[in-house]
């Protein structure tokens, strides 16, 4: 029987963002990023396991915002200590994930707070279509320049995709791949890089332009915006 997990990756300190707690804590329609990212798993795929890699100075306060949740929203999860890097957070968590052959496992960074059902079940669907590695990508819509020395030279956006997560592996080629890999290697910001280091090829599926990334003060706003559109749909 084929078994799926959600790794979700909350294990920075969202200085970006300002204030004094990490951005995925931050409240959106009333309740935390982090709890929209896992609550869109949940709702996708009955069953699955959700891991949450957490930085260790804010396990206290997690426990607290799920305390304060109304009971029935309360998902069930595992909370794991983050890294130093993405990739160390994620190899933290892949430790409660088993390597199974009919394993898979989608890696998803809580500030996606907006990802759709339609994105999780294709990404899980594709990786055991294609028995590798899965990554969402949509197009590049801004005119990109590349950097030569000190001047730029334009560059064809054609040639070039924008990725996104969740990132979707079976979980044996996961694990195989961060086994090999130095996890404070500043040059593997996702998982596809993690595989592609330990020679392995990953393929594409579509992503979405909504399911922006909240980086910035500026996005809290607009992804509180879109929220409270799709709950009136």
């Amino acid at each position: 029987m084929e078994k799926y997990y959600a790794v979700i990756v909350a294990g920075g300190s969202g200085q970006r963002a300002g204030g004094n707690l990490p951005k995925q804590f931050h409240l959106l329609q009333g309740r935390p990023m982090l709890w929209w990212s896992m609550k869109a798993f949940a709702d996708a795929v009955p069953g699955i396991e959700i891991i949450v890699a957490l930085h260790p100075g804010f396990f206290y306060d997690w426990d607290l915002l799920c305390e304060a949740m109304p009971e029935d929203e309360r998902i069930p999860h595992k909370a794991v200590a983050g890294g130093r890097t993405r990739a160390e957070s994620v190899c933290n968590a892949l430790m409660s994930v088993p390597a199974g052959e009919d394993v898979y496992v989608a890696v998803h960074d809580a500030a996606r707070p907006l990802v759709s059902r339609e994105m999780i079940l294709g990404g899980f669907r594709v990786a055991k279509e294609k028995g590798t590695g899965v990554v969402p990508a949509v197009a590049v819509t801004d005119s990109l320049r590349r950097i030569e020395g000190d001047g730029s030279v334009a560059v064809d956006r054609a040639d070039f995709v924008a990725v996104q997560t969740p990132q979707v592996f079976p979980a044996k080629l996961l694990h195989e791949a961060f086994a090999g890999a130095d996890v404070l290697d500043s040059r593997l910001t996702d998982d596809a890089s993690v595989a592609e280091a330990a020679g392995r090829k990953v393929a594409l599926y579509p992503g979405e332009a909504v399911n922006m990334k909240v980086t910035n003060p500026q996005d809290f706003a607009i992804a509180d915006l879109l929220l409270a559109r799709r709950l009136t749909e």
